[in-house]
């Protein structure tokens, strides 16, 4: 376990570059990104669904989760996103890989404390768009962004009494988003006026928030238990510090090829972005050895939540909502003699008004998700697989629909440490 731990710190660096690359979505553009953080692949296989204390898999939704570990646990996950984008005229297909989460969980009998590193948003979109004025001369934009805002976080969960856990997580935000824009301006006669335009935009982000969690769980009878779980994120703010640099470029297909003269400074206010509070509570059924069933509502306040930069007038922000419905089935967990009877087979649905509104239009997502726990032999360790079958936004308002289909796969390995030795 300790050399899967000293992998890991080298795993950090490729989480912050990966984070860059992580979405390709155009609605990536507006506050901080695409926030892609929805759970470990076991969650997510369940649509996001959280409320199973779990003792051999790491659940960062809730840190009170951490006191049910019994094993220590190193969990790390990726994704392969595969998008397309449709408006009314267009559609267009992107392919993104990107490492999700690096943790681990460590069990100190009622306690239990988890750390780790979380690509929590990203930036990443490429675009083209045209507008005409009043005397009839053609402008062509090209838009992209990348970077994004990591996590890292250190909680723990303490179980008060039999059932009964609750939990905190301490959260620091940091990173650096960048967009860029190249305006391309024609004449009467349809030809490209000699420069373009090329304005460069950055944000180094950075501040702090923190999560708080409680469990509960109980017999309805011999074989089934209740499940219920709740968690709250206060309200924070992180800071935005912001330059923009503009310089003329001469430009080949939106591509600038050459500067001319020196770039212009613009100074630029840095600005605060609201981190809404955020609850959720939820409610499950079931033999945790067999099979669960569970659902989850989310709340964001995310009404007052706002933009890198002042100058974005076509976006506003409503409270934010998301609904789960999950669970997972083991036909028989103690089989010997057939490995497939001991796989964990998961599924879920999951519906969110992201609070995001575009030309007056909310901004949907919807998701379909399936998976598959593996076990590993001769281990409590395993591997997770799952899909994700998503629709977010909407070829109304001059706004673009996503059909997207992410491949998720991770792996949570257990081991046990602090043993104390019975002989010498």
């Amino acid at each position: 376990m300790i050399k899967k731990i000293i992998v890991s710190i080298s795993l950090l660096f490729s989480l912050v570059s990966f984070a860059q690359e992580g979405t390709s979505s155009p609605y990536s553009f507006y506050g901080i990104g695409d926030v892609r953080f929805k759970g470990t692949v076991e969650n997510t296989s369940m649509g996001g669904l959280s409320v199973v204390p779990d003792s051999i898999h790491l659940n960062m939704m809730n840190p009170a989760m951490y006191s049910s570990l019994k094993l220590t646990t190193y969990a790390v996950g990726g994704t392969f996103s595969v998008n397309k984008l449709t408006t009314d005229t267009q559609s267009e297909k992107a392919q993104r890989t990107a490492l999700n989460y690096l943790a681990v969980g460590i069990p100190l009998k009622k306690l239990g404390i988890g750390f780790g590193l979380i690509p929590y948003s990203s930036v990443g979109y490429s675009l083209k768009s045209s507008s005409t004025d009043s005397n009839a001369l053609v402008t062509d934009s090209y838009d992209k962004g990348d970077g994004g805002v990591n996590k890292v976080f250190l909680g723990f969960g303490y179980q008060l009494t039999k059932g009964l856990s609750i939990g905190a997580d301490i959260q620091y935000n940091f990173g650096q988003i960048n967009t860029q824009n190249i305006s391309i301006r024609y004449d009467a006669n349809g030809l490209p006026i000699q420069y373009a335009t090329k304005e460069i935009n950055k944000s180094i982000v950075n501040g702090a928030n923190i999560n708080t969690g409680i469990s509960y769980q109980t017999k309805l009878n011999n074989k089934i238990n209740l499940f219920t779980s709740a968690t709250y994120s206060p309200s924070s703010s992180i800071n935005l510090t912001n330059t923009r640099t503009v310089s003329l470029v001469q430009t080949v297909n939106g591509i600038d090829s050459a500067t001319v003269g020196d770039p212009s400074e613009i100074t630029v206010p840095s600005t605060k972005l609201n981190l809404s509070s955020k609850y959720s509570i939820g409610l499950g059924i079931g033999d945790s050895k067999k099979w669960i069933i569970g659902t989850e509502l989310v709340f964001q306040n995310s009404s007052n939540f706002g933009n890198r930069f002042n100058d974005v007038s076509n976006v506003s922000y409503q409270n934010a909502t998301k609904f789960i419905l999950g669970g997972y089935y083991i036909p028989n967990y103690k089989s010997f003699t057939n490995y497939f009877s001991r796989v964990v087979y998961r599924g879920g649905l999951r519906y969110e008004n992201t609070g995001l509104v575009i030309n007056n239009t909310s901004i949907k997502d919807a998701a379909l998700t399936v998976g598959l726990g593996l076990p590993m032999r001769g281990t409590f360790s395993n591997i997770n697989i799952g899909v994700e079958f998503g629709n977010r936004g909407t070829k109304s308002a001059g706004l673009v629909n996503e059909n997207y289909m992410n491949f998720n796969i991770g792996l949570s390995l257990n081991d046990r440490w602090f043993v104390k030795r019975k002989y010498d």
